[in-house]
């Protein structure tokens, strides 16, 4: 294996597009990334199997997917065959990914003798493979086959797995290698794809997985470490000739969009209803959860579930009467991913509960009187919510923008609160999403923040104002407080 071509002295040979040396087109970082990546040997075999390849927008990364899946097709030796795909996210992307390889073929006579260009791939004319390159919903017919190259372009909008378990490498081809390239997801929560390789290939736990990324907030380059921000996330900004160009972006783009993609940080939907920014400056970074203390009064918020699909959240805040912020405390799930029992849910929500010397909980009217039932049944006095979910986020936004709120840096919960839209006159999450951690933690706000006393688990503040001679007697004054004491005791049936 080690008397392979290298990658650069494969590329020596080529040209750019425009007819200069293509080794004067890329630039010493990635220089690094084709040799370590694609040259590095380890007992007899290429050392890694898996690259993972993160930048910002307009950094050559589908290039160098190209460059790398024609170094592995043409230029690699192998007994088994030269196979190779690469998998673009739409008929789109696929057009212009295949229309650059066929212009580096058209530049190159080197390699245009050795290939035939057909409509979605390009065959070696000595049969030794095919290269393919295609939007990733075309791939079904290639399922089980084996590859000696296979490259992902932007996996940023996968919400599963499946691709990859489909054209999971042969185990038996030692050289078969992985390489994704990608800027940040909106997805930012374990189980998407981009989120769990991220986590994964920054923890170093696997000697053969490949990790290059260059992002504002983290960088494994040292040699770009120290740089401004933007020059972290964009290592071939100086080969744009337009030092302007960020400038004007950030000008133009919203900012969740300028941060997904200049900045390769995670961004939100079209529509979404919560600024990006705001969001980031209430949560608490490294804060998970904060234990119960005896001095402070605690509220919980319940979403739960069927058990089928969404998850089943408890969340617990308190207000900071020094601050006057509230103080979300803890965000959790049921034990285990869906289907789950939702009556397990509710026995572990009541123990938290109780943990933080809470007596009652507020929840939506699911399910009717069921878990509400439950709830009592576990010593807990259940309170549906008199607001929507529409109407707590909205009572959330203005907090969130004010800075009265901390929140937990928990990925799913930043997840969805980022990926809130505005869906008609409504907020919501988008199809096939979840806010389920979203919901209560703005449920839980909601009671923290309310400002009158809590009456059998009521909040003046959280029901419908009635003026007091209509409930029995009793004066309203400053905050939402009642005084009763010269109007005889009310009748609050009528609430």
């Amino acid at each position: 294996m080690n008397k392979q071509i290298s990658p650069m002295q494969f590329f020596g040979h080529l040209k750019w597009i425009d007819g200069r040396p293509l080794t004067k087109v890329i630039e010493p970082y990635r220089v690094k990334i084709f040799t370590e990546a694609l040259y590095t040997f380890e007992d007899g075999r290429p050392k890694y199997n898996w690259s993972l390849n993160g930048r910002a927008k307009k950094n050559w990364k589908s290039t160098d997917e190209i460059l790398a899946m024609f170094y592995r097709f043409l230029a690699w030796k192998s007994t088994s065959g030269n196979d190779s795909f690469l998998l673009a996210n739409d008929e789109g992307q696929a057009a212009d990914d295949l229309d650059l390889a066929k212009k580096l073929i058209a530049a190159n006579p080197i390699l245009n003798s050795e290939v035939t260009v057909l409509t979605k791939e390009i065959v070696r004319r000595d049969g030794k493979g095919k290269a393919k390159i295609l939007p990733a919903g075309d791939i079904a017919g290639s399922h089980g086959k084996t590859y000696l190259f296979i490259g992902y372009d932007e996996i940023h909008p996968y919400k599963s797995w499946d691709l990859f378990e489909a054209l999971a490498p042969d185990p038996t081809r030692h050289d078969v290698l992985t390489w994704i390239t990608t800027y940040a997801s909106i997805y930012n929560s374990p189980g998407f794809p981009l989120f769990d390789l991220f986590k994964q290939a920054k923890s170093g736990t696997d000697p053969r997985f490949y990790f290059s990324w260059y992002s504002s907030d983290f960088c494994t380059d040292p040699d770009f470490q120290d740089k401004e921000l933007e020059a972290k996330a964009n290592p071939s900004m100086e080969s744009w000739g337009n030092p302007g160009y960020l400038e004007q972006q950030k000008k133009r783009l919203p900012t969740h969009k300028y941060r997904r993609l200049h900045l390769n940080l995670p961004g939100m939907p079209e529509g979404a209803f919560f600024d990006a920014e705001k969001v980031m400056d209430c949560i608490v970074e490294g804060r998970k959860t904060l234990s119960p203390q005896e001095d402070i009064s605690y509220k919980a918020f319940v979403d739960m579930s069927g058990g089928s699909s969404d998850d089943a959240c408890l969340g617990v805040a308190h207000l900071d009467k020094s601050t006057g912020r509230v103080v979300v405390d803890l965000v959790v799930s049921q034990t285990g991913r869906a289907p789950f029992n939702p009556r397990d849910a509710v026995a572990k929500f009541a123990k938290i509960c109780k943990e933080y010397g809470i007596h009652q909980i507020t929840g939506d009217h699911f399910a009717g009187q069921t878990f509400r039932s439950d709830f009592q049944d576990s010593g807990l006095t259940y309170h549906p919510c008199k607001q929507t979910k529409h109407q707590l986020y909205e009572a959330l936004e203005p907090k969130i923008n004010a800075g009265e709120v901390e929140l937990l840096d928990i990925p799913k919960l930043q997840e969805q609160i980022l990926g809130l839209t505005v869906r008609g006159t409504k907020v919501d999450h988008l199809s096939g999403e979840h806010d389920d951690f979203a919901n209560c933690t703005a449920g839980v706000v909601s009671l923290a923040a309310a400002r009158g006393y809590d009456l059998a688990g009521i909040s003046f503040d959280s029901v419908p104002y009635t003026p007091a001679w209509k409930i029995g007697g009793g004066t309203p004054s400053r905050g939402g407080r009642f005084d009763f004491s010269n109007r005889g005791t009310p009748d609050f049936t009528k609430w």
